[in-house]
């Protein structure tokens, strides 16, 4: 029997920060998944705006530094049209960032730069949400500076030590992860290359770093899965979102 394919953009930064886990999980969950370079592609384009379903990826710059990065403007308004409309999107890191500053909220340089394997707490609408699924004892993947304040209307789900918010769901169909819960082991090499001079400014050890993920990545996996796939069955396009999408 034929079963419709949904349609799956990822907006990207950097080439090595890249869909990880989460792409052979949305394959096998029946989506079909196109990149688009946050930097230069038409970011309007209305295959972009209306897609089924939007993840906001990582990257090595600021929500605030526009003026810099003038798409992060084009970028914001883009997740807004999706958020306003209850189209399903997922922000991970900068994408979280992203997706908070797009709910109204500031987005602004953290007191503790956050690089390597950590615990975080679930709250109690984190233990009722896809992430249960990680369990108390979790080591997620933290690589950021950055913060945000949680936006109106939006639930936190997740906080450590070092952030209050780690994570949080707006509605149903909008999920926000600071931590990078899709972290591949194999495809962290690229990103020990490419983040090297960040590494070296936070006095992290490379070494240490990918030990780290020796230890951690395998337990999380299966968990991360079971957390993805949760999340995806969970927004199969209501009715609201197929009559946005036309819009």
């Amino acid at each position: 029997m034929f079963q419709h394919r949904r349609s799956a953009i990822a907006l990207r930064h950097v080439a090595f920060e890249d869909m990880g886990l989460l792409a052979p999980i949305m394959e096998r969950e029946g989506w079909n998944i196109s990149f688009c370079e946050a930097a230069v592609d038409d970011l309007t384009h209305r295959s972009i705006r209306n897609a089924d379903l939007v993840v906001v990826l990582g990257g090595p710059i600021g929500v605030y530094e526009t003026e810099s990065y003038p798409f992060i403007t084009q970028e914001i308004a883009l997740i807004e049209h999706r958020l306003r409309r209850q189209l399903p999107t997922l922000g991970v890191c900068l994408g979280a960032q992203l997706m908070a500053k797009a709910l109204g909220s500031r987005v602004y340089s953290g007191n503790v730069k956050e690089i390597g394997w950590g615990p975080i707490r679930l709250t109690e609408a984190g233990t009722s949400s896809c992430l249960k699924c990680l369990g108390d004892d979790a080591q997620v993947l933290h690589w950021h500076g950055d913060t945000f304040d949680l936006p109106d209307a939006a639930s936190r789900l997740a906080s450590n030590v070092n952030y209050e918010n780690q994570a949080f769901a707006f509605g149903d169909n909008a999920l926000v992860l600071q931590f990078h819960l899709e972290a591949e082991p194999r495809q962290l090499e690229e990103w020990y290359v490419g983040h090297a001079a960040e590494l070296a400014a936070a006095n992290v050890s490379v070494t240490e770093l990918r030990a780290a993920t020796s230890n951690c990545a395998t337990a999380l996996a299966p968990r991360a899965d079971r957390v993805f796939t949760e999340w995806l069955d969970q927004i199969r396009p209501h009715e609201v979102a197929r009559q946005s999408s036309v819009n």
